[in-house]
């Protein structure tokens, strides 16, 4: 291999005519003045005496073509093979034509590329084309995971890529990007897995309820996470302890349902007191609306004077007080909008419950996925991602600002799909404002965030600019690859490469590496619960119900529709408590029939009759 052309210090061509050239694999170059120096194949392509060398425009020009045939090369007969070679790091100097061209040793390129040992980061998968490198790589790289790839396992034949969470503290925050089938939900089980091994507190809302861990994969190397991660349910399993809220969480709360108007912020602002329950506030609430709608003060003195008795009297008495103090500040309109909105949230469960559970288990450390439709996640994380940011901060600040330390709160790990819904650019959320701050504060801190969405376009641009880390999965669409251009240092060639990326291949563009690396992400050690084709799913459940209906029918058969069909559907209606239609009936009979459970016997006086397939007999 030998460096051909015009050369410069960023880049060469190198032609071989023994070698074929791979993206992204590292090759040294020999230079007799500045030594060895590092570079990435970032274009390549082969030629031979079919396909003239002038067709490739500007990839291979005439400098090229007079080095190859000035080092021996018969272009016109021979199979030459062309890559352009990108340093990692600028030379002084444009490289010397004819230099020669080698693999690294692994132990040369170890820095550059395997700088974190897998016991002390997190195993995502393999780095590309590196698999020339690991003939002499240290053991404790070798043998550590299986990579998914044309419906198979493979063992693991190149350098493992390790991501260094600890540079979070100083390169924070991971963003994810891929489209629908892209491998980007798969990507990111592997990180969750690579946590939970790590025991990093992480707190992860699923609107898909697809972070399961139970389910193990076909993996040689499948790991069992229980007890390693807990699963709660928005309303059932968690949820917000009304007296813990103050004036500003119960307005981001509120706004949550519907935007607040500043005439309702100050119904919030004035008429709620922290530490009162939701039903003493409900009830403030309610009592106001019905003095305000009686009509006046005059009409209230009316319902004290002709109340039937003593209760109705105070509590008439009671909706004159509030309304006496708070009808001028507090409009009608607007108590009813504050109103409604109290008991929708009320309503869909959140004030169950409280955050307890999670608090404990992030101080276990431990991976904590809350599950929830996406407006409850928004409704929920406003409070949650609040409260436990400003404890973490609290316990922080309290080190250098107090005498006494607060009680440990560990630091953690935020991670969320769909992060444009929480995050949105050209308008306000209540979960924004929180994640937007997460995102500038939060490595003071150690809290941290990894965003996962389809649409970085759509994302906060504020926070995609935090994203020190970024996972580039197949992109289709031209404005997020745009977007992702100016976000990463992910090259032209790399950014055209985005559409045909095989799903689990990714580019992932390190902060702290100061590069972007060309990986396939392991084999997960889980699977997600929808992970069943949902054709599949039909086929299964319709066979099920099959199955099932011919036990109901079997002791009934041979059987006349046109003679008994009431009194057997009747009867099984009855015995097996179901609820089936006469229509229902015969439709369940023809599929029985189609599927070849049962057949039709031939006609005779009493007409047409099921009968056991012969099959079924045997």
């Amino acid at each position: 291999m030998k460096v051909v052309g015009i050369t410069t210090g960023q880049e060469v061509y190198i032609g071989s005519r023994e070698r074929n050239f791979r993206m992204n694999e590292f090759l040294i170059v020999e230079d007799e003045v500045q030594g060895d120096l590092l570079g990435e194949i970032v274009e390549a392509k082969t030629f031979n005496r079919f396909i003239p060398l002038n067709i490739s425009g500007d990839f291979v020009d005439s400098s090229v073509l007079e080095s190859l045939r000035a080092m021996g090369y018969d272009v016109s007969e021979e199979t030459i093979y062309i890559g352009k070679l990108r340093f990692l790091k600028e030379a002084q100097y444009p490289i010397l034509t004819g230099s020669d061209v080698r693999i690294p040793k692994f132990e040369e390129i170890q820095k550059i590329i395997a700088p974190t040992k897998p016991a002390e980061g997190l195993l995502l998968g393999i780095i590309r084309n590196s698999d020339a490198l690991t003939a002499d790589m240290d053991e404790e790289y070798k043998h550590l995971m299986d990579i998914y790839e044309d419906d198979s396992y493979e063992e693991q034949r190149d350098v493992p890529f390790v991501f260094d969470f600890k540079s979070m503290h100083e390169y924070p925050h991971i963003g994810i990007f891929g489209g629908s089938g892209s491998g980007k939900s798969f990507g990111l089980r592997v990180m969750l897995e690579e946590l939970m091994k790590k025991s990093i507190p992480t707190v992860v809302l699923d609107p898909h309820y697809e972070m399961s861990f139970k389910l193990p994969s076909d993996s040689k190397y499948a790991q069992d996470y229980d007890g390693r991660y807990e699963e709660y349910q928005i309303g059932r399993d968690v949820g917000i302890k009304f007296e813990d809220l103050s004036r500003d969480d119960i307005t981001k709360l509120l706004n949550t349902s519907s935007h607040l108007t500043e005439s309702m912020v100050n119904v919030v602002s004035t008429l709620f007191v922290k530490g009162s329950n939701y039903y003493s506030f409900f009830q403030k609430l309610t009592n106001l609306l019905a003095a305000q709608d009686a009509g006046g003060l005059d009409k209230i003195e009316e319902k004290i004077f002709y109340a039937e008795d003593e209760m109705q009297k105070k509590e008439w008495e009671d909706r004159k007080r509030l309304y006496e103090k708070y009808d001028k500040s507090c409009p009608s309109p607007s108590v009813r909008g504050v109103l409604w909105r109290l008991s929708r949230l009320f309503n869909e469960g959140i004030f169950n419950k409280d955050i307890t559970p999670i608090i404990d288990s992030l101080k276990a450390g431990k991976l904590l996925v809350i599950q929830g439709s996406t407006r409850m996640i928004q409704v929920f994380s406003t409070y949650l991602l609040n409260k436990l940011y400003m404890s973490r901060r609290d316990y922080r600040e309290s080190k250098f600002t107090k005498n006494v330390e607060e009680d440990f709160f560990p630091p953690f790990i935020i991670v969320t799909d769909e992060a444009h819904n929480f995050a949105p650019k050209g308008f306000e959320t209540p979960s924004k404002s929180i994640i937007r701050e997460i995102a500038q504060e939060g490595r003071k801190y150690g809290v941290f965030l990894i965003l996962a969405t389809q649409r970085p376009t759509l994302l906060d641009e504020t926070t995609t600019a935090q994203l020190n880390s970024k996972f580039i999965f197949r992109t289709v669409r031209a404005s997020d690859i745009d977007t992702i251009k100016e976000e990463t240092d992910i090259s032209i060639d790399e950014s055209k490469r985005l559409p045909y990326l095989t799903t689990g291949d990714v580019f992932i563009s390190s902060a702290k590496l100061g590069r972007t690396s060309y990986v396939r992400i392991r084999a997960a050690h889980t699977k997600s619960p929808h992970k069943e084709n949902p054709f599949d799913e039909l086929r299964s459940i319709s066979n099920k119900e099959n199955q099932e209906f011919l036990e109901y029918i079997k002791e009934y058969l041979p059987f006349y529709p046109s003679v008994n069909a009431l009194d057997v559907i009747k009867e099984i209606n009855a015995k097996y408590f179901k609820n089936y239609s006469f229509d229902q009936f015969n439709l369940k009979l023809q599929e029985l029939e189609k599927e070849g459970f049962i057949e039709k016997d031939s006609e005779n006086f009493l007409g047409e009759r099921y009968i056991l397939a012969k099959e079924e007999n045997n």
